[in-house]
């Protein structure tokens, strides 16, 4: 027993010395060497759903910002925060003693020049009468007389076109309604202080008529040759579940904004007033029937920091093309890019399988 264990430990020490110079298999090494196999497949042309659904905002149909046109101090404010008002309603008065002083300054020089007016015009009345007796007055004089009766009149209506600017001035000291609707913001106090501002300032007042709202939808590039502006849309707000509306497409941008995308509106009547500016709503816009829309495995979008695409074999070769997706199903996303139904692409693909590389 003992002779069969020295045995065997001298066999396994010569086994180790054997293969002490030998290194190991680098398997891995070898699996990256081989071409990789790919599961392909074509492209998937489908017609789209009847409707897609996009987010919407409501906003009022009018909204102004109110600012005064001169400078002057709150007198009087006969609206706050929620007050409901009619076109034409008296909202704020404002005072300005320096301009009461000027339109005081402007009647004076009317009066004063509608004088000097009135005399120059009988001066040459008489100048006339007088000429009737020949050589009483000379032509001369006579032409003279017309002249400064022609300029004082000039002068007069200088100085009333100028007084009823300083009256119209004057009436931009009281600040009426535009249009029916909601104060919804109230900035100012009795005793402030205002001035005319620009877009960027503060207003006295934010009025907004609510009566009729406009829902405003946002149609991506890609679906905007898709929306049929015929069919009716429905509409459900975030606020009302389950509470769902219908309604025409009333009128759209036909242009695409900064976000690459046309906007579209649609009238909503508000009479009970239950809808509030500001509410978001999932709109269904309906498609054009018969269109089209292209569908890749959802495996097949490849997604970076950097870019969307997706891997196509063109004569065994990888061809990365950028797309921009659509609609996303459980299995497959619609895809807008330079591709067709033609087109074969990766299913399972990877930001691994570079441009150019051997597809098998």
């Amino acid at each position: 027993m003992k002779t069969k264990l020295i045995i065997l430990c001298a066999i396994t020490s010569f086994l180790a010395a054997c293969s002490g110079g030998e290194k190991p298999v680098d398997i891995t090494t070898e699996k990256k060497a081989g071409n990789q196999i790919y599961q392909t497949g074509t492209i998937t042309e489908k017609a789209l759903s009847n409707y897609v659904r996009l987010p919407g905002q409501l906003n009022p149909y009018n909204e102004v910002n109110l600012f005064p046109k001169v400078n002057g101090f709150i007198k009087e404010l006969f609206v706050d925060r929620g007050s409901v008002v009619k076109k034409g309603q008296l909202l704020v008065t404002l005072e300005a003693p320096e301009m009461e002083s000027q339109l005081q300054a402007a009647n004076s020089r009317y009066l004063q020049a509608q004088e000097n007016a009135l005399a120059s015009k009988e001066k040459y009345q008489r100048l006339k009468q007088a000429a009737l007796e020949p050589g009483s007055v000379s032509p001369m004089d006579l032409d003279n007389a017309v002249s400064k009766m022609k300029a004082d009149n000039a002068v007069a209506e200088s100085e009333r076109s100028n007084m009823t600017s300083v009256k119209t001035m004057q009436g931009y000291l009281r600040i009426y309604a535009p249009f029916d609707g909601i104060i919804i913001q109230r900035n100012i106090s009795p005793g402030a202080l205002v001035a005319p501002g620009k877009a960027a300032d503060q207003p006295m007042l934010i009025l907004q008529d609510t009566k009729k709202l406009r829902l405003e939808v946002s149609i991506p590039e890609d679906y905007v040759d898709k929306v049929d502006l015929n069919q009716p849309v429905t509409f459900t707000f975030n606020a009302m579940p389950g509470d769902k509306h219908t309604a025409k497409i009333s009128r759209s941008a036909n242009a695409l904004g900064s976000m690459r995308s046309e906007a579209i509106e649609i009238d909503v009547i508000n009479q009970n007033g239950k809808f509030k500016p500001g509410m978001y709503a999932e709109v269904k816009i309906p498609m054009r029937s018969g269109a089209k829309s292209l569908l890749v495995p959802n495996t097949a979008i490849v997604r970076s920091t950097e870019r969307e695409y997706v891997v196509a074999v063109k004569d065994g070769k990888a061809k990365l093309i950028d797309i921009k997706e659509g609609m996303a199903g459980r299995d497959s996303t619609e895809i807008f890019g330079a591709l067709s139904n033609k087109n074969v692409i990766v299913v399972k693909a990877s930001d691994d399988i570079q441009e150019g590389a051997a597809i098998k």
